[in-house]
């Protein structure tokens, strides 16, 4: 297994400014890792606001570390629930899952294996975790595999963008890799934990507005911002305690029933990652309304968390996963 100081030397290719960052959230995620800071409470467990919490700080600080720590522990939480293999100390875990149109990987079995062929999209951490676990098309269904991550091809242009360039999300070829299976078909997005593991991603959306917000209210604490940056604050502070509650509750809700035996995880998650969408959102045209070019410009780290969040708000789906929520609105009648 690669430790963090072989990163450093492996897959060196790429622009000088998206090397160095991926390389400084390889570090920081190796350092999380090792120091215990990701071994957080399993959802459900009965300290699920711990988990978020967590999560939420995280992405205070770095959405792309954010990114990489909400995968390895969604990851251990995974193997957890379906049985899977039990991570060894040190190694880095990630989910890949998207499943966009395009290419997409295929899952065969040789002799008494598995073998993963073609090409997985947004892989965050493609070049720096150890280990993942991967979804592919089966004969007999989606499946999910775990995978070590040496064998793997990264295409380090895949991702010229600006916002995230610290998580490494590339496109990744699989080209006949050994793979163990995980849980049934179907068990991935089957399981109780998919939904709670939808909510702890909006934990993280939620830290990352949280972050950016921070630089409206130091500025407010500072100087006389006026009128209309207060009234924007105040309607971001509105926003961000609006969510902190939403998370709470679904904590509770969580811990109360793991195994989700009442079947509201979709509908919860949905509702969350909508609203936590829409505040982090409004808080991004807030702050910058309020505050103008200046932080844009001037101060690297907030420029950086704005460019972030706003590429990481869109693994919400938007109208679509929208529209899903009023299906299940409908279906369940007045739930107000």
């Amino acid at each position: 297994m690669r430790d963090h100081r072989e990163l450093m030397d492996h897959w060196g290719q790429g622009g000088e400014g998206a090397t160095s960052a991926w390389r400084r959230t390889a570090r920081a995620f190796a350092a999380a890792v090792e120091s215990g800071r990701l071994d957080l409470p399993l959802p459900g467990a009965g300290a699920t606001r711990e988990r978020w919490a967590a999560l939420a700080d995280l992405a205070g600080e770095d959405l792309s570390l954010a990114r990489l720590c909400e995968g390895h522990a969604d990851a251990v939480a995974i193997l957890a629930e379906l049985g899977g293999p039990r991570p060894e100390p040190g190694s880095r875990w990630g989910v890949w899952a998207a499943n966009p149109p395009g290419p997409s990987v295929t899952a065969s079995r040789d002799a008494d294996s598995w073998l993963l062929d073609g090409t997985k999209q947004y892989c965050s951490g493609a070049r720096i975790c150890t280990s993942v676990l991967v979804t592919a098309a089966a004969d007999d269904g989606a499946r999910l595999f775990a995978v070590d991550t040496e064998l793997l091809e990264p295409d380090v242009s895949s991702w010229p963008a600006t916002g995230m360039a610290g998580s490494d999300t590339l496109d990744v070829g699989f080209a006949r890799v050994p793979a163990v299976p995980v849980g049934p078909p179907g068990g991935y997005t089957d399981r109780a934990g998919f939904s709670h593991g939808g909510v702890g991603v909006a934990a993280v959306w939620y830290g990352g507005a949280r972050g950016v917000a921070r630089t409206l209210l130091s500025a407010a604490a500072k100087r006389d911002i006026g009128p209309h940056a207060l009234a924007h604050l105040g309607a971001v502070d509105l926003g961000l305690r609006t969510v902190r509650a939403a998370l709470d509750l679904s904590a509770d809700e969580i811990d109360a029933d793991p195994g989700d035996l009442r079947h509201e995880g979709p509908l919860r998650a949905l509702r969350v990652r909508a609203l936590t969408e829409a505040v982090a959102a409004d808080v991004l045209t807030r702050t910058g309304r309020a505050l103008g070019a200046g932080p844009l410009g001037h101060d690297e780290a907030h420029s950086r968390a704005v460019a972030d969040l706003t590429v990481y708000l869109r693994q919400h789906h938007a109208e679509r996963d929208l529209a899903r929520l009023g299906e299940l609105v409908a279906e369940a009648g007045d739930t107000w």
